[in-house]
């Protein structure tokens, strides 16, 4: 494939950012609420606020609790975005 043949592709970005916002929007109404809050500080502690690694754990143990924080960090970027919207 060239480039003429990737600049032949149509790009919808309007339609490709109105659904990030969406889901921006969709997280800040979720975790907005007085229990989506309460949850959200759950998964923090849960989640963000262990250990990456331990001395004498597999280190591939590292990468699959470094995808667990992305999820939590992921969510927190959606609401601080949604709420510059």
């Amino acid at each position: 494939m060239g480039w003429d043949e990737l600049e032949a592709i149509p790009r919808d970005v309007r339609g490709v950012t109105q659904k990030t916002e969406d889901l921006d929007k969709l997280c800040l109404r979720v975790f907005g609420t007085e229990d989506g809050i309460k949850f959200m500080e759950w998964l923090t502690a849960a989640y963000l606020q262990q250990p990456v690694a331990v001395p004498g754990a597999d280190p591939s143990f590292a990468f699959y609790r470094e995808g667990n924080n992305a999820v939590i960090r992921d969510i927190e970027a959606r609401i601080k975005r949604a709420r510059s919207l």
